[in-house]
């Protein structure tokens, strides 16, 4: 019978000379993977991948000395026995130029001999990872942001060059970044959405990428009120894997972890299928069907304690349900509470304190919830439930015992070493609820990204999360960044915003709006993100995320961001604990149906608050936006009196069901903070369940 191995030939490499593979490995490592093959087969196939570092010509040079070294493998003519193929190792792409060559060779049974069963070496994903490797590579590259950047956007248009998209601008062949930014003009989601509408209705030509797009990422939907069409392919999943393995790294520097499991309140969406018969689905949920993330949470000793048919579960109620039961399970193997979202967190927790009991109950008996009714989650479950009376009761005591659930999770989980989730810009109103939660945990920011790719790493894990930077990584994409300051009119009619620049040309202090251009057929992409340069690493810039641009609440000559409004919030919700009450959620809306138009903030609040105290809020909530123009604006009544609407509880639940109800995940939630007019249904959710509402009186 036949067999298949796949081995990485460290002695190989060493006595043709050449250094070992980039990535996670040890030099001269070696494994096998064995699959079966067709029992006919006669033959014997090795896939030999070999590591080489090299300059731009190894290719030629590698298969001259394979050639020479290994002449019985090849034919009378020197070619036609093995097949190799060449690939940058994306990790590193053109700073070290590393190249696989995977031969695979058809031989005799005797020509070479096949390792017994007993020698077959551990697979990849059992390897332990190397934090200090990992560390040293992306030195490397931000040390040389400037060329990393240019050899980056260089391939990204070469690959591409034979797009319609690029085809139209008439770049000749010219890849530099000037020709680039001369040519190709910077645009939004909605000028590329009809080359991404011909991707997902099935053209067979190249649109926007050389190669096909084969599956469609949605967007949460938040900003907009749906989601928008983004193409994906394995380009990105490679860089969010490069995110991931950075970023772990610093982590685990800092706050090293033993083997273990993470608690990951982690969902994948519903998938469809588009017209053209691509699959569309959320960001995460492309990454996590992906193979290459299994392994490398297994490497990085965080694999997550629930199962797949949880995680994929057809109802996030019930795969929430199960991600805490099995967190119970395992209550003293976690070693990381995580998700994509603080909210996820939070809200994770939340129905611990609605759910404990019957958890308790489930483990006590063995017996599964009837609450859980998915036929493949309850089979999964099965296999991890049996009864276990003493844990249920000291789950039970411990519960029992806490009067505020203050510090839950280090009470639940005695081994958890840090908590992780994106906790900045919309997140950062969920970090005094969450740090109830954690107690003495700490609480570590997760990376930069969105659902058009990623931008930089979290590589300070010693700041707080209202601190928390990200160093771009300068090999993932090509970014530019539009500064954000006064607009030239000039002699005009419209304004003339100022010209992008370079990565390793931004200023400290300064805010911009990012500008990306990825593997995936994004092309000069205004991300409607606001950053500001806080410092360097290396030569690559640190940024902190300030706000989404287009997010803002104005009616005259008013603007107030997203954190204009969570400061005010924050400061009225603080009168709200004289009644030991607090706000679950907020977000806002700017009525025009009233003259002149007025500020809406929505509260949704964990209890009943009384009238004086929710009047006093109102005003509280009116006079803490400091805004210049609003304030003008407001004491000549250019601009009305604040309203505050209290929302009846549940509230927001409704909004995160209406989403998941339209193909996002729990975990890629964001409440959208300023609901617009295109956004009618949630604008319909938050209007028909308003409890009580009070006008301001601040300004008279």
């Amino acid at each position: 019978m036949g067999a298949v191995y796949s081995c990485r030939v460290g002695s190989l490499c060493a006595e043709a000379g050449w250094s070992g593979h980039p990535g996670n490995e040890d030099e001269g490592d070696e494994e096998a993977r064995e699959e079966v093959a067709d029992e006919d087969t006669s033959k014997k196939i090795v896939s030999k991948n070999i590591g080489v570092k090299n300059n731009h010509h190894a290719h030629d040079e590698v298969s001259s000395s394979f050639s020479n070294r290994y002449s019985n493998l090849l034919d009378e003519n020197g070619a036609l026995k093995f097949v190799y193929s060449r690939s940058c190792h994306r990790s590193c792409h053109k700073v070290k130029w590393f190249f696989h060559f995977s031969i695979k060779v058809l031989y005799n049974v005797n020509a070479i001999p096949i390792p017994p069963l007993d020698c077959r070496l551990k697979k990849m994903e059992n390897k332990v990872f190397n934090s200090e490797q990992v560390i040293q590579e992306f030195e490397s590259i931000t040390k040389d942001a400037k060329r990393v950047q240019i050899e980056t956007l260089e391939r990204i248009l070469k690959e591409n060059s034979e797009a319609e998209y690029l085809k139209k601008w008439n770049l000749d062949g010219k890849f530099d970044p000037q020709s680039y930014s001369s040519c190709v003009p910077v645009v939004t989601h909605k000028d590329l959405e009809p080359y991404i509408q011909k991707i997902a209705d099935g053209a067979s030509h190249p649109v926007l990428t050389g190669k096909p797009i084969t599956t469609i990422t949605l967007s949460s939907g938040t900003t907009q009120g749906k989601p928008k069409f983004v193409p994906y392919n394995d380009e990105l999943t490679e860089t969010t894997m490069q995110i991931y393995r950075t970023s772990f790294a610093f982590r685990n520097r800092a706050y090293p972890i033993a083997s273990g499991k993470a608690l990951s309140f982690i969902f994948g969406s519903k998938q469809f299928t588009t017209k053209g018969g691509l699959l569309a689905g959320t960001a995460t949920t492309n990454v996590y069907r992906s193979p290459q993330f299994k392994k490398t949470m297994q490497a990085m000793q965080t694999p997550s304690c629930s199962p797949d048919e949880v995680i994929f579960g057809p109802d996030f109620h019930q795969s929430l349900y199960c991600h805490l039961l099995c967190g119970i399970i395992f209550h003293e193997e976690i070693q990381i509470i995580s998700s994509t979202f603080a909210h996820s967190i939070v809200h994770s927790f939340r129905t611990f304190e609605l759910v404990w009991e019957e958890l308790c109950s489930n483990i006590k008996t063995g017996v599964l919830s009837a609450r859980i009714t998915a036929p493949s989650v309850r089979t999964a479950m099965a296999k991890v439930l049996s009864p276990n009376p003493e844990l249920a009761d000291k789950i039970y005591q411990t519960c029992s015992g806490l009067t505020d659930w203050s510090g839950l999770i280090p009470q639940l989980f005695p081994n958890c070493k840090y908590i992780y989730g994106i906790m900045t810009g919309s997140m950062e109103p969920y970090l005094n609820k969450l740090r109830h939660y954690a107690g003495g945990i700490r609480l570590l920011s997760a990376d930069y990204g969105s659902s058009e790719g990623w931008i930089g790493a979290n590589v300070n894990p010693n700041l707080p999360p209202e601190m928390t930077t990200f160093a771009v990584l300068p090999n993932i994409g090509y970014f530019e960044f539009l500064p954000l300051g006064e607009v030239d009119m000039g002699h005009m009619a419209s304004p003339i915003e100022p010209k992008p620049v370079g990565l390793t040309d931004v200023q400290i202090g300064q805010e911009y709006e990012v500008v990306v251009t990825n593997f995936a057929g994004l092309y000069r992409y205004r991300l409607g993100d606001v950053v500001k340069v806080i410092g360097f690493h290396n030569a690559t810039p640190e940024l902190q995320f300030v706000c989404r641009r287009n997010l803002m609440l104005t009616i005259n000559i008013d603007k107030n961001t997203e954190k204009d409004l969570q400061l005010s919030v924050e400061a009225a919700a603080k009168l709200l604990t004289v009644e030991k009450l607090e706000v679950l959620d907020f977000t806002s809306h700017v009525d025009l149906t009233t003259e002149p138009g007025h500020y809406v903030i929505f509260w949704e609040i964990n209890g009943d608050a009384s009238d004086a105290l929710l009047k006093e809020c109102c005003n509280c909530l009116d006079k803490s936006f400091v805004d210049a123009g609003y304030v003008s604006s407001r004491k000549v009544n250019a601009i009305g009196p604040l309203e505050l609407r209290v929302l009846r509880r549940g509230t927001f639940q409704k909004i995160l069901d209406h989403y998941v109800g339209q193909g996002s995940a729990l975990n890629q939630f964001k409440t959208p903070r300023c609901v617009g007019p295109t956004n009618q249904k949630v604008l319909q959710i938050l209007c028909n369940n308003v409890a009580k509402s009070y006008i301001s009186t601040t300004y008279g």
